[in-house]
């Protein structure tokens, strides 16, 4: 190796440093040509970056997750001996993982959230429309616990429970499968619950075009009925730009009804303008019935959408969105 760099500096003229370490390769690897090989590898890499980026960019959601699950253990084992003493050691948890999830919302999506007024001080129902991604209310329960100081259950599908690692996660913010009455119960003890009544189906399946794909769905608004609670709707303006799925290929919805996970690949990451927007609480009725809940809830999630989403939704528009001031009507 000493000779290969000498001989790189030597004479009258020196080598480029890409020069020299091709020549000390082809010395090392006795491959003649192999700046060649180097200059095809370096093009191919350059081709790909794109579509590697739009497809890595995901993966730091799921570092992110893993982080605060790393961070919940590490502060369980500093809190043993004052979990004996305390009515909720976890508190010191959640106000650090929404630090951390809120400071990623202003710094990737300049995340912004309205109409926190809308929420009543006691119990109430989040209906929300369910991106690519729930990261959307990730930042809005991190924001909310910030402003507010509360904390805000939310059901989750099935798959989730069964991710490696992540029971701790899901126990600290009170992440739950159901059944209804888990939910009802939720409700009458004072708390906020959140639910996306799409669900998976919509998270993989709905587009730019953010169509509500809740089918007919009414479990979410008997819950409301049963609990005697509000329903507050809530949608997220950029949240289908931000992530994006392969939900129009056929083969995988196919597969997806068939097996009810979610096995079609999404992509993006993309740092778009997120804005949450919560609209007017729906109050309870006695006399309503809850198909007409549903119908109600879907048509309030539905006006937020035409009210604040630009449709088609559009990469380009929301990533310039982010140097653009809002405009005063929420």
């Amino acid at each position: 190796m000493t000779g290969g760099n000498e001989s790189c500096t030597a004479g009258p003229t020196s080598m480029s440093y890409l020069t020299c370490l091709t020549y000390i390769l082809e010395e090392w690897t006795g491959v003649e040509h192999i700046g060649d090989y180097l200059s095809y590898a370096f093009y191919i890499l350059w081709l790909l970056f794109p579509l590697v980026v739009v497809f890595v960019l995901p993966g730091v959601i799921v570092i992110l997750f893993y982080v605060s699950i790393l961070l919940l253990h590490i502060y369980k084992r500093k809190n043993e001996l004052k979990e004996a003493y305390s009515h909720d050691v976890w508190m010191g948890a959640r106000e650090m993982l929404a630090t951390l999830w809120d400071g990623h919302g202003r710094i990737w999506h300049g995340y912004e959230l309205h109409g926190v007024e809308n929420i009543p001080p006691g119990p109430g129902l989040v209906v929300f429309y369910h991106g690519a991604t729930p990261v959307d209310y990730i930042y809005f329960s991190a924001r909310l616990h910030i402003m507010t100081k509360r904390r805000c259950s939310v059901v989750a599908d099935h798959f989730v429970f069964g991710l490696p690692g992540f029971k701790i996660l899901l126990d600290v913010h009170g992440v739950i499968h159901g059944p209804k009455e888990a939910c009802v119960r939720t409700l009458k003890q004072g708390h906020l619950l959140a639910i996306a009544p799409g669900g998976v189906r919509e998270a993989l399946f709905s587009d730019e075009m953010y169509t509500i794909l809740w089918s007919n769905r009414k479990g979410f608004a008997q819950v409301a009925i049963d609990a005697k609670v509000p329903i507050i709707p809530m949608f997220t303006q950029n949240v289908r730009e931000g992530f994006r799925t392969l939900g129009r290929i056929k083969i995988l919805r196919s597969l997806y009804e068939r097996i009810r996970l979610p096995v079609v690949p999404l992509y993006g990451g993309f740092p778009v303008k997120l804005r949450t927007f919560i609209g007017e609480p729906i109050p309870y009725e006695p006399n309503m019935t809850a198909e007409e809940l549903a119908e109600k809830t879907k048509a309030a999630v539905q006006a937020l959408i035409e009210k604040h989403q630009k449709i088609p939704g559009n990469i380009f528009r929301a990533l310039m969105e982010r140097f653009q001031t809002q405009k005063k009507e929420d």
